[in-house]
């Protein structure tokens, strides 16, 4: 008698689910629309607040993705099939708008996005920041855009590398 009374209990519970879930059918939610451009920030005017270097070792690595190809395959210049070394100016820029990432720090070379640092580097670095009381402000390092060159029947990838003190232990 028990045995019966769980097994109508359940065939009731299963009925009152099937018939709730046909009655109400699981809608799509609505996706926010695409932007019709990727986030960039703008870089900021104005002078660098502290020049970070440790002593041309490059250690700090900055994350790139495929639109900034373009701008790091002109900066790191004609190489042939050599890979490219090109040295220049980098600006880090605190971006507190960034919609993806709260900590988020973009990297610049000759007032062009090449891409962030990595968001464990980006917490890091603004605890300098802080420490060097220059919290939300503007820096500047040395920087190289490397890659490109022949290996395997294909060209190696551009990577953009400062010359700060490495960020992630």
């Amino acid at each position: 008698m028990e045995i019966a009374l769980t097994l109508l209990i359940i065939a009731a519970a299963a009925f009152a689910i099937r018939t709730i879930i046909k009655t109400n059918p699981a809608q799509p939610m609505a996706l926010p629309p695409m932007p019709a451009r990727p986030y960039q920030p703008a870089l900021p005017e104005g002078p660098a607040a502290l020049h970070w270097s440790d002593d041309g070792r490059y250690l700090v690595e900055v994350v790139t993705e495929s639109r900034y190809l373009p701008a790091l395959k002109e900066l790191a210049g004609e190489h042939g099939d050599q890979a490219a070394a090109a040295s220049y100016l980098a600006t880090l820029v605190p971006d507190d708008a960034n919609p993806y990432e709260s900590a988020a720090v973009a990297v610049f070379l000759a007032g062009r996005m090449v891409g962030y640092l990595s968001p464990k580097a980006s917490v890091a670095f603004r605890e300098h920041l802080k420490r060097k009381e220059v919290e939300g402000q503007i820096t500047t390092c040395d920087a190289q855009v490397r890659g490109g060159g022949k290996w395997q029947n294909g060209r190696l990838a551009y990577v953009v590398v400062l010359d700060m003190e490495p960020l992630e232990r």
